[in-house]
């Protein structure tokens, strides 16, 4: 009864479909393409600015250090670029697309609440977003979905104790008789 038949397949618990990865790589340059156009923009803005000697006065100043961002299809990596002011004025380049400090988009945020709603105790987060964005769930624990619900309470309790008189509202009454 020692005897087993069944396969360990090596290598293959990690291993992501080829399509996804497609869509990761593809989303990683689309989303470098969009910031990239981000920072000229802001180089276009400020190229009055100008040194004594006609060089620029706003440059690019390498990278800030890559970053994951979870994604719906998982994380994709981005790098930010920097941006430095020669003329004394400082100036700072955010990205629209990707503020400081951001780790996941809000479509997957939007989820954490849906799962919690349909049932998805905390827990079992973990495991339910692995399924969905893959094994590379990180940031998305049952510690975070606890700080959420916090949150949320704070919120509600906020919301419960604002007055009504300060917005104005229309509501119709029907009878049925």
């Amino acid at each position: 009864m020692g005897k087993s038949n069944v396969i360990e397949l090596e290598g293959r618990v990690g291993s992501i479909d080829p399509l996804t990865e497609l869509l990761r790589s593809g989303a990683r340059q689309l989303l470098q393409q969009a910031i990239e156009a981000e920072v000229l923009e802001l180089l276009a803005t400020h190229s009055d600015r100008l040194l004594e000697d006609g060089r620029a006065g706003v440059v690019r100043n390498g990278h800030l250090p890559e970053r994951e961002i979870q994604t719906g299809i998982g994380p994709v990596t981005v790098q930010v670029p920097k941006v430095r002011a020669k003329t004394g004025k400082p100036i700072t380049f955010r990205s629209a697309l990707v503020p400081p400090y951001v780790r996941k988009t809000q479509s997957l945020e939007a989820a954490l609440p849906w799962l919690y709603l349909k049932g998805v105790s905390t827990g079992e987060m973990g495991a339910a977003l692995e399924v969905l964005v893959g094994p590379e769930s990180r940031g998305l624990s049952a510690s975070t979905v606890s700080r959420l619900k916090r949150a949320w309470a704070e919120e509600y309790q906020a919301w419960r104790e604002e007055p009504l008189s300060k917005d104005r509202w229309v509501y119709v009454w029907a009878d049925g008789v």
